[in-house]
């Protein structure tokens, strides 16, 4: 899920940036690998030590990345947001 449709779901359109600063705020440890960019890049540098640990957290939970873009679940509008970030339990 991307940081504009974390806003969008939250009732915050237009609002990527609030949802990256929320996160970095919170007195609680978020599942901040869940969230991409718009174009479903991975949020840092190809290679980067953030880059390898997004990537392999992402990987160990089912989720497939190609050609350095992870492949969207199906889209539903009507997503339950929790769901969506908290879920699956931690392996």
């Amino acid at each position: 899920m991307s940081y504009g449709e974390v806003a969008r779901i939250a009732g915050f359109p237009r609002h990527a940036r609030m949802v990256s600063k929320a996160m970095c705020r919170s007195a609680s440890q978020l599942p901040w690998y869940r969230v991409v960019r718009s174009d479903r890049t991975l949020a840092f540098e190809l290679g980067s030590e953030p880059y390898n640990k997004q990537k392999g957290l992402l990987e160990k939970e089912g989720i497939h990345i190609i050609n350095g873009k992870v492949v969207p679940l199906e889209s539903d509008e009507t997503v339950d947001l929790d769901k969506l970030l908290w879920g699956p339990p931690d392996i």
